[in-house]
């Protein structure tokens, strides 16, 4: 199965996505994830995506799009993804549907979250991740603090803010560039008859975990 997560940063793909993996038994690819493991490690394609993030930007796609062709073709994607991150624009996605297409797949689910941009922006500069890259659990000091302040609960690593969760002007701008880019895909998906939209805010009692429970139970069905 090939489930798409779509939403702006901050709304709680990474919880969802990662419940579902867990559950589902397939992996979750994020494009973020590879990016900061290789701008940590100053490969080559680190630097180069470094100097789009930093600034907000979205990675191009010479540089996104082969890299995810390859993670699709891993062993152990061979039953389905989680795809978080990808594809951020419909020339994006005309090319993940190519790709799919020549191995076989196709996208079944896209899952698409919507919170207030407030909330968002509040959630992101209280956002922590942990520092170990084998594990990337994600914490919010305000409605999912660890049990230890700036210690993973699952593997004890120190937990971080991420560089670009700190100024609330390159939030705002990062939210600017998801309306302008990646919104459309929405609609993309939506003809398709793909799209499965789910509000996530504290307004109405409903988190992630709350989101991934309801699917799970409806893809049991």
């Amino acid at each position: 199965m090939i489930i798409i997560m779509l939403g702006a940063q901050g709304t709680g793909k990474g919880t969802v996505a990662g419940l579902l993996s867990d559950s589902l038994g397939i992996p979750q690819i994020s494009t973020g994830d590879i990016f900061r493991k290789n701008i940590s490690e100053k490969t080559p394609l680190g630097i180069e995506a470094d100097k789009f993030i930093s600034k907000g930007n979205l990675v191009p796609d010479d540089i996104t799009v082969p890299m995810v062709e390859d993670r699709l073709n891993w062993d152990d994607a061979k039953n389905g993804v989680i795809l978080d991150g990808f594809p951020r624009t419909i020339e994006q996605a005309e090319k993940l549907d190519k790709m799919l297409s020549n191995i076989g797949k196709k996208v079944d689910m896209v899952i698409n979250l919507v919170t207030p941009k407030e909330e968002i922006i509040d959630r992101m500069l209280t956002r922590r991740v942990c520092t170990n890259q084998d594990c990337k659990a994600t914490y919010n000091v305000k409605l999912h603090p660890p049990k230890v302040e700036g210690i993973c609960d699952k593997c004890g690593a120190n937990l971080k803010q991420r560089a670009d969760d700190s100024d609330p002007e390159a939030i705002k701008k990062r939210l600017e560039i998801y309306e302008e880019k990646t919104s459309p895909l929405v609609n993309y998906y939506q003809e398709k008859g793909v799209l499965r939209t789910e509000e996530i805010s504290l307004s109405i009692n409903r988190m992630g975990a709350d989101v991934a429970k309801d699917i799970i139970e409806d893809l049991k069905k």
